[in-house]
C-alpha cells in the first residue's frame, strides 16, 4: 500500500485553508476495506469561483503542478464531472481533483463525509455508500476487477457503517443492479 503520509501532502493543505473536501476512490476503499497499492489520491472538493486564487496559492508552483486559473474556472463551470490534477514535484504523488458541481450524489457525499483522525490530523472521507456506487460506475465503464474487489473488502470490513436502504435505491436509480450482483457474489 502507498505510504499514507503522502496523502497528507494534500489533505493538510486543504484543512489549513479550510476547503471542504473528501477522499474517495481507492484510498477510501482502503480505509473501509482491504489494503492495496494505489498511486494517487482522489479528492472531491467543494470550491467556488471566488476561492480559485486561494486554492492556487495553497499549492505553490515551486512545490506542485497546479493548472492555470483558466483551466480551474472551466472545470468549475461544468455542472458535473469537473476535474483536474495536482502533482507534488518532490514525490511525483498525484491528486485527482473532482469538483462537486451540481451532481446530487457528490453533494450528498460532501454533506455526509466522515471526519476521521489519522496520525494526529483530521481527514474527511467519503461515506462508504458513495465509494461503493462510484466503484460500480467505474466497473461498468471498464470492467476492472479491482473495483469489485474493493467493494467486497468494504462489505467484509465495514458493513455496519452502510445504509443499505440508501445504497440499494441509489444503485437502482443508476441502473447498476447487474454490477452490484457481481460484487456481492464474491461475499457469500
Amino acid at each position: 500500500m502507498q505510504d499514507l503520509n503522502l496523502f497528507r501532502i494534500y489533505t493538510d493543505i486543504l484543512n489549513q485553508n479550510k476547503f471542504r473536501y473528501f477522499i474517495t476512490g481507492s484510498v477510501a476503499a482502503i480505509a473501509y476495506g482491504d489494503p492495496r497499492l494505489t498511486h494517487d489520491i482522489d479528492l472531491v472538493i467543494n470550491m467556488s469561483s471566488n476561492e480559485i486564487e486561494k486554492f492556487i496559492l495553497a499549492f505553490p508552483g515551486n512545490q506542485f503542478y497546479c493548472p492555470p486559473v483558466e483551466v480551474i474556472k472551466t472545470e468549475l463551470n461544468r455542472k458535473s464531472r469537473g476535474h483536474f490534477n495536482l502533482i507534488h514535484h518532490e514525490t511525483g504523488f498525484k491528486a485527482d481533483i473532482y469538483l462537486t458541481g451540481e451532481e446530487e450524489l457528490q453533494l450528498w457525499a460532501m454533506k455526509n463525509s466522515r471526519e476521521i483522525e489519522f496520525e494526529a490530523s483530521l481527514i474527511f472521507i467519503a461515506p462508504p455508500e458513495y465509494v461503493i456506487i462510484k466503484k460500480l460506475e467505474f466497473y461498468k465503464e471498464g470492467n476492472a476487477q479491482k473495483h469489485l474487489i474493493d467493494i467486497q473488502g468494504i462489505l467484509a470490513n465495514s458493513k455496519e457503517l452502510i445504509d443499505f436502504d440508501f445504497l440499494n435505491k441509489a444503485i437502482a436509480d443508476r441502473s447498476l443492479d447487474e454490477y452490484w450482483g457481481k460484487a456481492i457474489e464474491g461475499t457469500t
